[in-house]
């Protein structure tokens, strides 16, 4: 097995509990828009399908111009903020021990997220996170989000890890798992405590074209034996 140098981890579903709360506030955004029945539907679906992708990304699928697109993000940002104010988020059972696990074994741990900065900063600070982990990234902070390769080539250049076969990058979406199969990372795994089925995260890599048979993990406490830690 190949030493993993940096584990690039998912945050809501995967190392963060939030109970529904991302998808209420999408809901939440996109209402104020007042679209059509269908057109809400077929929004919704949309942002079922993109879960884990970058929030304004999904938005400018969704809506006609920039304009609205960056209104609805800003909502979405208070909606989720207020939820974290109000407790609503909380570490899923096993990630701190995670965290713990690698950093004894050498691994450095980066947070990725499809959240803007401040969101994420919002959530680590909530939690108490800043001092367990060695990085946050957004799509701002990489160039694009998932399922592009970009965040975790950005934690493994950051936290200069070695090859990108001592990568691991794990989430609870199909996003997830497509963007650690295109950064070529070392394991690959889908955790099924978020949205997405068994089924979904291991069809994946032929839904993308992709090479890979990605681990699914009932949870982010599974990780640890898959790391050589």
């Amino acid at each position: 097995m190949t030493r993993i140098t940096v584990a690039c981890l998912d945050m809501a579903g995967t190392t963060v509990r939030d109970e529904g709360t991302v998808m209420a506030a999408f809901t939440a955004a996109i209402a104020r828009h007042n679209l059509p029945v269908a057109a809400f539907n077929k929004a919704m679906r949309h942002v079922q399908a993109s879960m884990g992708q970058s929030k304004i990304e999904v938005f400018r699928h969704i809506l006609p111009d920039e304009s609205a697109a960056q209104a609805a993000n800003a909502s979405f940002e208070a909606h989720y903020a207020a939820a974290v104010n109000a407790g609503q988020v909380a570490p899923m059972p096993g990630a701190v021990d995670v965290f713990a696990a690698c950093r004894s074994a050498g691994i450095k741990v980066c947070l990725a997220t499809g959240f803007s900065p401040a969101t994420r900063d919002a959530i680590v600070a909530a939690l108490g996170w800043a001092p367990l982990v060695d990085l946050v990234l957004s799509p701002a902070d990489a160039g694009r989000g998932r399922p592009w390769p970009d965040l975790p080539l950005t934690a493994l250049l950051r936290l200069r890890g070695g090859a990108v076969a001592e990568l691991a990058v794990v989430g609870d979406t199909p996003s997830d798992v497509e963007s650690g199969l295109r950064a070529g990372a070392g394991v690959v795994a889908g955790v099924l405590t978020g949205a997405s089925t068994r089924e979904e995260l291991a069809a994946a890599p032929a839904r993308a074209g992709l090479p890979g048979d990605p681990l699914v993990l009932d949870s982010i406490a599974g990780l640890l034996p898959h790391l050589g830690a």
